[in-house]
């Protein structure tokens, strides 16, 4: 993979103009990386010497940067930034940011629990959340019954929901007893209440359901409900590496924010 970002979309974030008219720069020969005329496709990272029209270009704040954030949902709290019921929401326990916001990257309803991403990074999360990116999402699932041999290879071979075609990748026994019984599914892509739906579809209800996994990133059992943690810059490099993104420095975290992980661990210690 090529180092560093597109030359246009660097300059745009500058403010130097918009991508396209950067773009036209570049094909009418008007900048220049480190003494060389650019060309479209050229990439570059926060070091180049970059000029247009022979006058330089500083280059401070060039270099992109974001904040990753692993949540563990509750059961209650919804995946909008308001709501008009006066429910809570998962963005009421992060920390607050100044002239950046937080994304969330793929929805969790009202009453399914577990491992929610959050970013400042818009590029990032959309293609995280991009059917084509095919990002597997896996789930830890309680239904009143038992799943015999048929019903798995209805759900992995895929059944026809009210939006379309929809099948679980894989599904492994999670084991249980009495009525309910536990599985660990997996699927890549995020439709709304689409776990849900597929075991309705063969006639078994879902009373738990819990995000364990995005991708590459496992909720750990650290982590109790309603807390957080920053990811670190390892763990970011593998997630822009898995939906073919140029790597993103981590920016580390304010002293606010600093002291909101630390009101988390008290509390955290005091249970």
């Amino acid at each position: 993979m090529a180092e560093g970002e597109k030359l246009q979309k660097v300059l745009a974030r500058l403010g130097l103009g918009s991508r396209r008219e950067i773009e036209r720069w570049i094909s009418e020969g008007r900048i220049k990386v480190d003494d060389k005329v650019a060309t479209l496709g050229d990439r570059i990272t926060g070091k180049a010497r970059v000029s247009v029209d022979g006058r330089p270009v500083k280059m401070e704040g060039a270099e992109k940067a974001t904040r990753l954030l692993l949540y563990n949902k509750p059961e209650g709290e919804v995946c909008s930034t308001s709501d008009p019921e006066g429910r809570k929401t998962v963005f009421d326990r992060l920390p607050k940011l100044q002239g950046e916001r937080w994304i969330v990257v793929g929805r969790l309803d009202i009453n399914t629990t577990g491992l929610l991403l959050f970013t400042t990074d818009g590029e990032l999360a959309n293609k995280l959340m991009h059917p084509s990116s095919e990002i597997d999402r896996e789930y830890l699932v309680r239904v009143l019954g038992t799943a015999d041999g048929q019903v798995q290879e209805n759900l992995k071979a895929g059944v026809e929901l009210e939006d379309g075609p929809a099948q679980f990748t894989d599904i492994v026994d999670g084991g249980g007893e009495g009525v309910n019984h536990w599985y660990y599914v997996c699927l890549k892509e995020g439709r709304n209440r689409e776990v849900r739906r597929l075991w309705e579809s063969q006639g078994l209800q879902v009373n738990r359901l819990k995000r364990v996994r995005f991708g590459p990133v496992f909720l750990p059992s650290r982590l109790k409900a309603g807390q957080y943690e920053f990811l670190p810059q390892k763990m970011a490099n593998v997630i822009y590496d898995t939906v073919g993104l140029s790597r993103c420095k981590v920016k580390s975290l304010r002293a606010e924010e600093k002291a909101a992980q630390e009101r988390q661990q008290r509390k955290k210690g005091r249970r």
